[in-house]
């Protein structure tokens, strides 16, 4: 069985499996049987065993709840999964890849952690590069506009070491010195030249409109996750964001009737029962 994430540079299966719930499940008081579930990413070339796997291990840690009908297991979004869904719905929808804001300023986090909690402090860094930060210099991360890094500290437990603020770069740094200095542009471009260099060809590997939809859409919000939304005045002209931001709506455009229409055939949905405790059945 072929595996989604072969060289690393797509999305991971779990990553597959949210925006396939994000597409079906967001805003829709259903719940899914998990074989309508293993029939599309058997398409996708993910095993009946991964996806039981990753259903059972979200289903325990309370992102998925669990509804039997019959001999059936039918499974639905928690709260908290719906909230993480509902970022990634702005992101892709609202936010989008292109920041045309001007300037909105900048959030800087300064931190000081001893080396009896480096693990903390890996940790801080791996969640402020993924909240869209860069790092200035050693102790001192930015991000474009203002950005609430409340929840991260909080989880880190780090109130105390972390200091949070805005500010606007004075001479004699530019704003267009922090872009180059905190962040990997080369890096950031690339991945939109892969993501059109997949789906401008109109040959993406896939069997249907309903699993061309879900790739799609999964290896979009694999690339805008990973950007930091840089503001564009301070990005070059040919900024690879903008022709793949409109390659991914046009073929989104493209795809949807057909993929609602499968979907409509080949999903089992359910309104929730009373949901069964982790790991029953």
């Amino acid at each position: 069985m072929v595996h989604l994430d072969e060289t690393g540079s797509g999305p991971r299966p779990k990553s597959v499996m949210l925006t396939f719930l994000g597409i079906h499940l967001l805003d829709r008081a259903t719940a899914i049987y998990s074989g309508s579930v293993i029939d599309v990413f058997g398409r996708v070339r993910v095993s009946e065993e991964a996806v039981r796997s990753t259903l059972t291990r979200m289903a325990g840690s309370g992102l998925l709840t669990r509804h039997r009908q019959g001999r059936k297991v039918y499974f639905g979004l928690s709260e908290r999964l719906a909230a993480v869904l509902e970022d990634g719905r702005r992101r892709i929808w609202e936010t989008g890849a292109v920041n045309r804001s001007g300037d909105g300023g900048w959030t800087l986090v300064g931190f000081s952690l001893p080396d009896t909690r480096r693990g903390d402090r890996h940790d801080l860094r791996r969640q402020l590069t993924w909240a869209g930060f860069g790092p200035v210099q050693n102790g001192l991360w930015v991000a474009p506009g203002v950005r609430d890094v409340t929840a991260i500290v909080e989880q880190l437990g780090l109130d105390g070491h972390v200091t949070v603020f805005t500010a606007h770069p004075a001479r004699p740094t530019e704003a267009a010195e922090l872009v180059r200095k905190a962040f990997d542009t080369e890096t950031i471009a690339l991945r939109y030249h892969d993501f059109l260099a997949k789906w401008d060809t109109g040959r993406a590997p896939w069997p249907d409109d309903l699993t061309r939809q879900l790739m799609l859409h999964a290896d979009w919000l694999h690339v805008v996750r990973q950007d930091p939304h840089l503001p564009a005045e301070h990005l070059p002209r040919d900024w690879p964001a903008i022709p793949a931001e409109q390659l991914f709506r046009k073929l989104d455009e493209d795809l949807r009737d057909g993929a609602a229409r499968l979907a409509h055939e080949t999903l089992e949905l359910t309104t929730p029962s009373d949901p069964v405790a982790p790991g029953a059945g």
